[in-house]
């Protein structure tokens, strides 16, 4: 009788292990792959200026270069800043104009994902300024280019985008706006005299803009760019080397029709044919004794 009631109290133990196992074993979740971190992606910042007001440079910290996205499991994660690092200093000007039909549909471009375009500066025909980038921050707006011996430009340069068809002069108030970028980036970074040039420099091949309307005289007046004296204009010497002229001066000549029509559409305006006339030369040989 004893040894039944033992037999009972065991096999109603072994049926509660085995119903408890079998609800603990039903109760488990599969875990899934853990949540991957999200690559860091770059916040931009729009800041519009009044005409004429000093152009702010956006500090590091206000623009929130790097900003880590969704940690998921990681979450635990330590960050620490270290002290070590580079940030790139811009040295060249890149001018260009935007081939579109308004500041908000450009201000537009640079937002999108698909567009891969971005530029630090848009000016308005109005003269408002819109900066899209930090200054020290690598923009996308010289694309495939060569200036002299460099063949990355946008880890160079800072990129101003002129609202601007290109099929139209470009208003007094939108250069007037340029000018007051153009000094304070010079002040701020030291950028060369030569080193304010246009798209068209960097990419004959691919590229016409500033077109023959925007006013480079006007801006080499002010300190911003290279022009020639037109007083000082001589007929070139026999031994004088065009193509080698146009290399010191920066231009790629892989393409040398491209280099010649992108340089005079710059200086000469009125003729961009890919031939250089008499004129044409000492324009060029004016220019290449400044270098």
């Amino acid at each position: 009788m004893l040894a039944r009631k033992y037999f009972c109290w065991y096999a109603l133990f072994y049926c509660f292990l085995f119903l408890t196992g079998c609800k603990s074993k039903s109760s488990v979740v599969k875990k899934g792959p853990a949540e991957q971190v999200i690559p860091v992606k770059i916040d931009t910042v729009i800041k519009t200026v009044i005409v004429h007001d000093t152009v702010p440079k956006l500090s590091m910290g206000e623009h929130k270069v790097w900003t880590l996205g969704k940690l998921g499991s990681h979450a635990g994660m330590r960050q620490e800043t270290a002290i070590h690092y580079d940030i790139r200093k811009p040295n060249y000007v890149i001018i260009h104009h935007t081939a579109q039909n308004s500041l908000d549909q450009t201000i537009r471009t640079f937002q999108v994902e698909h567009t891969k375009v971005s530029s630090h500066y848009v000016i308005g025909r109005d003269g408002v300024i819109v900066q899209m980038l930090n200054d020290y921050v690598r923009g996308w707006h010289a694309g495939l280019s060569k200036w002299g011996t460099i063949t990355d430009m946008n880890s160079i340069s800072i990129g101003i985008e002129l609202d601007n068809n290109g099929r139209e002069a470009f208003p007094e108030a939108q250069i007037a706006s340029l000018l007051v970028v153009l000094d304070t980036l010079k002040t701020n970074y030291g950028i060369p005299t030569a080193n304010f040039i246009g798209h068209a420099d960097i990419a004959p091949a691919r590229k016409n803009d500033p077109s023959v309307f925007f006013p480079w005289k006007k801006l080499a007046d002010r300190g911003f760019g290279i022009w020639y004296n037109p007083a000082e204009l001589v007929t070139a010497p026999e031994t004088f080397n065009p193509i080698d002229a146009l290399k010191i001066i920066g231009y790629d000549t892989s393409n040398l029709k491209a280099a010649i029509i992108a340089f005079k559409r710059k200086f000469v305006i009125n003729d961009v044919s890919p031939e250089l006339t008499v004129y044409d030369k000492s324009i060029l040989y004016n220019l290449y004794l400044k270098y």
